[in-house]
């Protein structure tokens, strides 16, 4: 267990590692990750941490009572007030924890949630994050009330004789998230809007895609010249943020820099920020960043392999894996992950920072833009006037002819313009 850093609420990091559990992470790792995304949120003073080793959960109180006590002693000493615990708590866990160690208690859904709170920009963002968390808190209510027989007398106007105060404060929830679901419907189309917009400016999407901290941002400001935030800190962009970038001979793209991936992001996380991630699902080509210098890089590719599989991206999509922070290797193991990458299709080693293979990036970028477009010949019913219409939406038509059962169209598209087409 140890000490760290100063500055605002005392916390201390647990890393619960189930024995008997098959990991993907090592859980030195892990907890390293779970600190750094302590640090990600304003006003925490990482004062310890440390990996929990258990054979299997206590399902009151997650741990058993030797280690309760023991880490109780070990908070009072360092004065916590606030315990983050890697992984999932149950809301009767967090409760009988709270109690015992008279602290705040977050699970790692909780604390992903408190980043995402204060990262969000746009107001999709901020709407989908209450959205989640309220979602999150109803699960709790649990929590705020330990004498549940406390019924709300009144007329019955509200919610009726006998209803409980959790039972309001459930119902008062969900209407909240019934509002919440109207204004987040309304942004959703007004991004529709501005999407069909820029559908109709013929640039290719190229969207970035990482674990979080992969440089993602850093390589984004260093191909577009933007000043997107681009901190050493897990989760620094929650909003995707798009700039056109001219490549080598002339083309231009659209350049999508997006959220982090994580391992274990809580399901209804995901699911919240689908249409934060929808840009990845409508892009032309992907560019897989990775933070090639990490120990654990491989098992940060998987996990942001196993996330797009989630988000349903289609296989149409073609995928180049960026190999980013070479520089922070020895020069040694540079020359070597260089000559790897070059001997491998669709794999390119760069440092965003230094600018080290950025070239041979934007040429591979631009060749494969170029190649994605393909001649395709249409013929549709006069009534089918809706996919007529996202074809010139799209901007792919080059041609239209009238005959007599139908329209002609020869359209100029990427695989992926096809893939939606022949989805609609």
């Amino acid at each position: 267990m140890t000490p760290e850093g100063p500055g605002g609420t005392r916390a201390w990091i647990i890393h619960p590692d189930l024995t008997r559990e098959e990991r993907r992470h090592a859980p030195e790792y892990a907890l390293a990750e779970a600190v750094s995304l302590a640090h990600a949120l304003p006003g925490i003073e990482v004062v310890g941490s440390g990996i929990v080793r258990l054979s299997k959960p206590t399902p009151a109180t997650l741990l058993g009572t030797g280690k309760i006590a023991e880490l109780k002693e070990m908070f009072e000493a360092a004065e916590v007030e606030l315990v983050l615990v890697d992984g999932p708590v149950s809301p009767v866990q967090q409760r009988n924890l709270e109690k015992e160690w008279k602290v705040k208690l977050l699970d790692r859904t909780g604390l992903i949630l408190e980043i995402f709170s204060d990262r969000a920009r746009t107001r999709e963002g901020v709407l989908q994050v209450e959205m989640a968390a309220l979602s999150y808190q109803r699960t709790r209510l649990v929590r705020a009330w330990t004498h549940l027989e406390r019924q709300r007398g009144g007329l019955g106007f509200v919610g009726g004789p006998g209803e409980t105060q959790i039972e309001a404060d459930r119902r008062a929830i969900d209407e909240q998230l019934v509002r919440l679901k109207k204004q987040l419907d309304r942004v959703v189309k007004t991004r529709e809007l501005h999407r069909a917009a820029r559908a109709k400016v013929p640039f290719p999407i190229v969207a970035l895609v990482g674990y979080t901290n992969a440089g993602k941002s850093t390589l984004f400001n260093k191909l577009t010249g933007a000043d997107v935030l681009a901190k050493d800190m897990l989760f620094a962009t929650l909003d995707p943020t798009m700039r056109r970038v001219r490549l080598p001979d002339g083309p231009e793209a659209i350049l999508s820099d997006t959220v982090g991936f994580i391992s274990d992001l809580p399901t209804q996380l995901v699911a919240a920020f689908r249409a934060t991630l929808e840009e990845v699902l409508e892009a032309d080509l992907i560019l897989h960043v990775r933070d090639i210098s990490h120990p654990e890089t491989r098992e940060q590719a998987a996990d942001v392999n196993d996330i797009l599989e989630d988000l349903g991206v289609p296989e149409e999509i073609p995928i180049i894996e960026v190999w980013n922070k070479i520089d922070l290797l020895s020069e040694e193991r540079q020359v070597e992950l260089s000559g790897r990458a070059g001997r491998e299709e669709g794999v390119l080693a760069i440092s965003a920072v230094t600018g080290q293979g950025l070239d041979g990036l934007l040429g591979e970028v631009a060749e494969r833009i170029s190649g994605l477009r393909t001649e395709a010949e249409l013929h549709l019913a006069f009534e089918d006037g809706k996919r007529r219409a996202w074809l010139f939406d799209q901007a792919v038509v080059q041609e239209e002819r009238q005959e007599e059962d139908g329209v002609h169209l020869r359209v100029l598209w990427t695989p992926a313009q096809e893939a939606r087409f022949r989805r609609l």
